[in-house]
């Protein structure tokens, strides 16, 4: 066993903190800035998810026209587009739902809950598969230039890179996307020359190349007809729907931003609008210009960048640059879903939908415990898949779009309901309405066409998440009502008449440390237990609480002195109370990521200044406790008790009963 250092910490703990440094001062006045990202980082961190989208979406769309690779020009036309409607939308979404959430919370405040919970749900899948299809692919990039006989080692090598990445975020958002911004800058210098060498070399052929077309598309016309061609264009259309994945990341982690965040927000999601356009459209063509086709082994990009830079200097080198900084990019769009998946399970774990830990922060000011779900996750459905791309873009598609559905239905309702008041009205819904027919046109195509192939685990695993939501919901709704009760009851507590006793806590006599959270019928009814349980033995009493910053509360300094004021108000309810009772009382209070060490060194602190003292705290209890409930209510309690009695101070926890 390896023992502890001086300061409590021990072998495990230590390495733990070199891997994701050490805890952060929440007092730090610069916190939030050192924190935030600006536009450009934002764009490394959120934008990489729609930018490397090109590595796969293009590739798909463009496989499936067959021998009909004319309406690669057309689909490059529509993909831009369709990018470009869907950024706008989002922008509009941004200014109207600053504090992030993206669908999820679009559609809660715009349609509904279940449709909230709907869009939450699809959401976290999405994010799951960002990671999964990211890391995926970014796995066929790097053995495209491997030979085939390296390939068993390819799923290995991913499940590594899963690792390393789940690591870098335990850190801090911030430190992983500065760490990973060179890999960015060169995939995006690499693929430009990519397709700006490629599409030049290509002018002087023009006319012929229109000659080809004009023929391709008259035999196909005079073959199987317009409905023929435009169906074939329809489904290439819909089946590229990965390039679109990404574009929903920005409105989701809008918390992260730097001031003026709407600001910031918006252009982030024009940097991401137009590289996304270009990098997809012009891909698209010069596949197109260059006649490539699928090889077993390779990607189609790996072939491309082979093809332009074949004749250079140097040449392969740059080929392999170029390939590598699109495999170590896909990395870094994984990114995306471990920043926004988090956020969404934080957001949705305040409305009762998940775990109330899933809100909670590490001491990095990091979700952690959202970190390592993702991470997991996304390992179980890379397995699951065994790394096909393919598979993982379908399974993927038809979430993203189920999001970007409901979102754009919702921003319609918004704008309906507003229309009074909002200058341009018009103007923007028809951004919306035209967002929404896309979107719904690209899933239900996907969902027809791919459900056989992937398409029914989507939607299994979604339902079944969105089941488990509806379960945990209801268990917290019904334990939220119990525990009302006891407000009905207790909040009206009055004591008339009584001269309150200013006197300060003696040290000398027997004192009760009591620790509360907010105040409410729970605190009273722990505060009148020891009252029933302890007559006339404690004369102190010292009221502990402590400000829990979690992702609801973790916005800006701004709503962290908020939370201050909040639990210094509610203490001061408590020590009021207690002096009309003729006790002696005061408080203590601090503001900390993790609830049992703030409390616990709280505890210890009073239990020096008055050593003639017992530590109490309250604790639901239900009749028949299950798993589920032990997983869904933390163990706090317990935690600080064993602490406190391993450093002798006697504390005793206060049954609260619920009946469900």
């Amino acid at each position: 066993m390896s023992s502890p250092d001086r300061n409590g910490v021990g072998l495990g703990g230590r390495i733990l903190q070199k891997l994701i440094g050490g805890p952060r001062n929440l007092n730090e006045p610069s916190l939030f800035q050192k924190l935030s990202l600006v536009p450009l980082l934002a764009w490394i961190g959120l934008g990489a998810d729609g930018l490397s989208s090109s590595s796969y979406g293009p590739e798909e769309a463009f496989r499936s026209l067959g021998a009909h690779t004319y309406l690669a020009l057309l689909l490059a036309i529509a993909t831009a587009f369709t990018v470009f409607v869907i950024s706008y939308a989002y922008s509009r979404i941004i200014e109207h739902f600053p504090h992030g959430g993206g669908g999820y919370i679009v559609a809660t405040h715009t349609i509904g809950r279940t449709a909230g919970v709907v869009s939450g749900c699809a959401l976290l899948v999405d994010y799951v598969l960002t990671i999964t299809v990211s890391f995926a692919a970014c796995g066929d990039a790097f053995f495209s230039f491997l030979p085939l006989h390296w390939s068993p080692f390819k799923l290995p090598f991913v499940i590594l890179l899963i690792f390393s990445l789940v690591i870098m975020n335990l850190r801090g958002v911030k430190e992983s996307i500065t760490a990973l911004a060179p890999i960015f800058l060169t995939f995006l210098v690499t693929h430009v020359l990519l397709l700006a060498y490629g599409i030049s070399t290509h002018f002087t052929r023009a006319g012929a190349l229109v000659r080809e077309l004009h023929g391709d598309i008259t035999g196909d016309l005079g073959t199987i007809g317009l409905f023929g061609v435009m169906a074939i264009f329809l489904r290439a259309f819909s089946l590229g729907g990965g390039t679109y994945t990404g574009l929903e990341a920005v409105s989701n982690g809008m918390q992260i931003m730097r001031e003026p965040r709407v600001a910031t927000g918006k252009r982030t999601m024009l940097y991401m609008a137009v590289s996304l356009a270009v990098m997809a459209g012009g891909l698209l063509v010069s596949y197109l210009l260059f006649d490539i086709r699928y090889t077993p082994g390779r990607t189609m990009n790996a072939v491309l960048a082979g093809e332009v830079f074949g004749e250079w200097p140097l040449g392969g080198t740059i080929a392999l640059i170029t390939i590598l900084s699109e495999g170590a990019l896909l990395m870094l769009a994984a990114q995306a879903g471990f920043i926004d998946g988090p956020r969404v399970m934080a957001n949705m774990a305040i409305d009762m939908w998940f775990p109330r830990r899933f809100a909670s922060l590490s001491e990095r000011l990091t979700m952690q415990n959202g970190v390592l779900i993702m991470g997991l996750s996304a390992l179980v459905l890379l397995l699951y898949t065994k790394g096909s791309v393919s598979a993982l873009v379908v399974m993927y598609s038809i979430n993203v779009f189920l999001t970007f559905s409901l979102s754009q239905y919702g921003m319609i309702r918004f704008y309906v309901k507003r229309r009074e008041t909002e200058p341009g009205w018009r103007r923007h819904i028809l951004v919306h309405i035209l967002g929404f027919f896309l979107c719904a046109t690209i899933l239900v195509v996907t969902v027809t066409i791919k459900f056989e192939e992937g398409g029914w685990m989507t939607i299994l695993i979604t339902g079944c998440l969105l089941g488990l939501c509806y379960l945990i919901h209801g268990h917290y709704r019904t334990v939220r009502k119990g525990v009302r009760s006891l407000d009905d009851i207790l909040m009206d507590l009055h004591v008339e008449g009584a001269k309150p006793n200013t006197a300060a806590p003696d040290p000398g006599r027997m004192t009760a440390i009591l620790l509360v959270s907010g105040y409410a019928g729970f605190g009273l009814h722990a505060f009148l237990s020891i009252f029933r349980s302890f007559p006339n033995v404690y004369k102190n009493f010292i009221f502990i609480s402590v400000g829990e910053i979690d992702s609801g509360s973790f916005k800006g300094r701004d709503e962290v002195e908020a939370l201050k004021s909040s639990v210094e108000s509610s203490l001061r309810k408590y020590v009021d109370l207690a002096r009309k009772l003729g006790l002696s009382a005061d408080c203590r209070m601090d503001i900390g990521t993790d609830v049992v060490d703030t409390a616990t060194g709280l505890c210890e602190a009073a239990a020096a200044e008055y050593p003639r003292s017992t530590v109490f705290a309250g604790k639901l209890i239900f009749e028949r406790e299950t798993l589920f409930q032990r997983l869904l209510h933390n163990e706090t309690a317990f935690a600080i008790q064993r602490r406190l009695q391993w450093d002798g101070i006697a504390m005793m926890i206060l049954p609260i009963r619920v009946t469900l």
